[in-house]
């Protein structure tokens, strides 16, 4: 059987930080002769009074009808060259998770992505936040994180967990703070069944490589975790970047297939 290539995290201008249209990042990937491209724009602020919290990070709360209705619109339009997958990169938040998936709900999403951005109401990708911090606060800044990333394997909302080393995007020390909440949170992913991803995004920050480390993709292996893949691309020129190498490094490693999802259920690429 033909190597499946696919590629379930892409944005668009929506989230008002990624450039081009949804039909952009398709054609790119049938361009690219993918055979499942995911859209999965960042989700709205839903617990925010206001209609777009945050302009510039995510779509408003007012687009997601339009966002879905435009997805499955190209769908139906492309579904003789491409599939295309309705997905949703979302912010979890442990205060607001119930009003998070019962939204969710109401939408026929083929997966969701999963991703925390936020410690103590910073943004994990906040240049300097570790600046003034004693290695003490260093290290519950690191353990807050994956505490967050356990709860929300635990939440039942998700099918992938997105980029879970994103941190180390402009905090380059980030691996040397070492702690075995790490391993703690392989061990509960593969306990409730979620996939992470492989994000190539990382080579966009200062950290450079990849989202997670091949140390963590390493345990996560050891630990049974199911791997996807996602470019988390921002612009169509990133549709699908490094797929093939990454099928490789992970083959290498010793992960026998990689996943996505359709409808929320499981398919398997043997690698």
């Amino acid at each position: 059987m033909a190597n499946i290539i696919f590629d379930l995290h892409t944005h668009h201008d929506r989230c008002g930080h990624a450039e081009g249209k949804i039909e952009d990042y398709i054609q790119v990937a049938i361009d690219r002769d993918l055979h499942y491209i995911g859209i999965s724009d960042h989700s709205p602020f839903f617990y925010s009074d206001e209609d777009q919290l945050y302009p510039g990070i995510a779509m408003a709360k007012s687009e997601l009808d339009e966002y879905v209705s435009e997805v499955l619109t190209l769908k139906e339009k492309y579904k003789n060259k491409i599939h295309v997958l309705l997905g949703m990169e979302s912010d979890y938040f442990p205060e607001y998770a119930n009003m998070y998936s019962n939204i969710y709900q109401k939408y026929p999403f083929d997966y969701i992505i999963g991703s925390v951005h936020h410690v103590h109401d910073k943004s994990i990708f906040q240049k300097g936040r570790w600046d003034y911090l004693s290695e003490e606060e260093r290290l519950e800044e690191k353990e807050s994180y994956y505490h967050l990333i356990q709860q929300s394997a635990k939440s039942g909302m998700f099918q992938v967990l997105g980029h879970i080393d994103a941190m180390k995007g402009y905090l380059l020390n980030f691996h040397e703070v070492r702690t075995p909440v790490v391993e703690e949170t392989l061990k509960v992913i593969a306990n409730k069944g979620v996939a992470i991803e492989v994000n190539t995004s990382g080579k966009n920050k200062d950290c450079g490589g990849w989202y997670p480390s091949h140390e963590i993709l390493e345990r996560a292996c050891y630990h049974g975790v199911d791997i996807s893949f996602g470019s988390d691309s921002h612009v169509p020129s990133r549709v699908g970047d490094n797929y093939l190498e990454v099928q490789e490094t992970l083959k290498q490693i010793g992960f026998k297939e990689i996943v996505y999802f359709i409808n929320k259920k499981r398919c398997t690429v043997s690698l």
